[in-house]
Parts: structure tokens; C-alpha cells; sequence
């Protein structure tokens, strides 16, 4: 199986902030270099580390490389007080359906955080576009929200589990097909 591992956002527009300053492109980029490097020692799992150029030539991009599934990383924020994981997927795609509930269930027990589902989305929707206009089953993942002190500090400490156990997942999946 070949897996995309995206990097959410780019340096020059890292996404979400922390209070402490940490963006979702800092943060994300150094969880998808321990996904990959799990997946490279403990399976058989290829993968293919995305950065963004532009937004709306994201899935032509990755659709290029032909992989079987796409994980993009990201993190939430809203007010500073809200806390939750939660798993994007196109909302026509069983298939996504069921990777975004693996991956959910994986990342709960990382991080220990309030479930908040997996959410079936539209191209229209926010991070639709991507889900609905890649060619493999594609999910969009918000482990915590960066801007609550509390989540990013779990996902700071438990940074190594969390790559652990979405790699887990993701080898996982490669093995049901």
C-alpha cells in the first residue's frame, strides 16, 4: 500500500497558532516525518511526504503519485477552551467513512481528548475540496485543537504515541485492502 502523509498548510502559511506560537504546519510536519519513519521501520507501508504548494492544486498534485489512501494533518482552534479530536472524510465515500473512524479511534486512545467524530464533508465544506477532488479515499485529521493550552500540550507530550498509533492504523488498514 502507498500512503500520502500532508503536511497541513506551509511555512509561509502555517495554519492554526498556539499560544506558545506553534502552528499547525510546525507541529504536523514533525508528526508526518514519525508517521513515515514508523511506517518505513515496522511495515510494509510506502509513503510519500506532501507539502502544499497551492491549495487548489493540492489533489492534482497527490493524484499524481497514484496512492491508495491520503492523511492530511492538521489541528483544530476556535475560542482557546474548546478540546477534541476529530476525523474529516468526503461524505460519498464509504470507504473514507471507514478509514476516518480507524484513525479516530487510534487517536482517541493517544491523546485521550473528547471525542468529537468523524464528520462527513462536501467539496463545498471546509477541507471538502481535497476530500472530495483526490482520487483514493482521503481523510482529513484534527488530532487536538492547537489554540487550547491543555490540547497542545498532550499533543506535544504524547507526539511520539500519537505518530505511533496512526501509523498502527494506517498499516492496519493496508491489511483489511
Amino acid at each position: 500500500m502507498k500512503v500520502a502523509l500532508v503536511i497541513g498548510h506551509k511555512s509561509s502559511s502555517g495554519g492554526a497558532r498556539g499560544q506558545d506560537g506553534t502552528t499547525e504546519y510546525t507541529y504536523n510536519r514533525e508528526l508526518v516525518y514519525k508517521v513515515a519513519s514508523f511506517l518505513l521501520e515496522h511495515t510494509s507501508v510506502s509513503t510519500k511526504i506532501v507539502y502544499r504548494t497551492e491549495y487548489k492544486d493540492l489533489p492534482d498534485q497527490i493524484n499524481k503519485d497514484s496512492p491508495d489512501l491520503i492523511v492530511s494533518f492538521h489541528c483544530n482552534a476556535y475560542n482557546g477552551m474548546v478540546s477534541g479530536t476529530e476525523v474529516l472524510y468526503y461524505n460519498k465515500s464509504s470507504k473514507g467513512q471507514h478509514i476516518a473512524s480507524v484513525l479516530q479511534v487510534a487517536m482517541l486512545g493517544a491523546l485521550g481528548l473528547r471525542d468529537r467524530g468523524i464528520k462527513g464533508k462536501g467539496a463545498e465544506d471546509r477541507g471538502g475540496y481535497l476530500l472530495r477532488y483526490t482520487k483514493a479515499p482521503c481523510v482529513l485529521l484534527e488530532s487536538f485543537f492547537i489554540d487550547n493550552p491543555s490540547d497542545l500540550a498532550i499533543g506535544v507530550h504524547r507526539k511520539e504515541f500519537l505518530a505511533k498509533v496512526i501509523a498502527e492504523a494506517i498499516a492496519r488498514l493496508g491489511d483489511t485492502g
